[in-house]
């Protein structure tokens, strides 16, 4: 009975605290595990970063400091750590899966009175949203600091290409 007790009490809590019912999704392992063109995947083919000893990151960790800072900063604060008007993203992305956050991202969240809206048609973030999720992950889990990486992986010819395409550029 007690355990009964227990669990509907903390059901209760993680409703009123989210406000709807949700279950925290155990981390994924961040680590690289394979490379495709460039751009570096977990176990669970998801993309992730990649930092060598010397401090040089993946190209998309790099990419989505640039783009995070041009696009996402003003709401979300400095180096994804959260403001007054949004939430920590480097808290989310050490729970977030990289389905809910294309999703977020692309179609938007409202939760009471905070609104993520949707950028789905942005392109300066639709096409760049991996380099935003790595970029955010590396953060998440302390890989990366907060001033601009100095040392870059070059740029893979694949990621110029797919750039390219979603940009609308021959």
């Amino acid at each position: 009975m007690l355990l009964r007790t227990i669990w509907f009490a903390g059901a209760a809590i993680i409703i009123v605290v989210s406000g709807r019912i949700a279950i925290a999704e155990a981390p994924v392992d961040p680590a690289a595990v394979k490379s495709e063109d460039g751009k570096y995947l977990d176990k669970e083919g998801s993309p992730t970063f990649k930092v060598a000893s010397d401090g040089t990151v993946d190209w998309y960790t790099y990419s989505g400091y640039r783009r995070y800072h041009s696009e996402c900063h003003v709401c979300h604060g400095p180096d994804g750590m959260g403001s007054t008007y949004a939430p920590a993203l480097t808290d989310s992305l050490k729970v977030m899966s990289y389905g809910d956050f294309m999703g977020v991202v692309a179609s938007g969240r409202q939760n009471g009175n905070s609104v993520m809206p949707a950028l789905g048609d942005n392109p300066n973030v639709a096409c760049y949203m991996d380099d935003l999720y790595v970029y955010l992950r590396a953060r998440a889990n302390d890989a990366v600091g907060r001033a601009r990486p100095a040392k870059k992986e070059d740029k893979p010819e694949a990621y110029t290409q797919t750039e390219n395409s979603c940009m609308g550029k021959k």
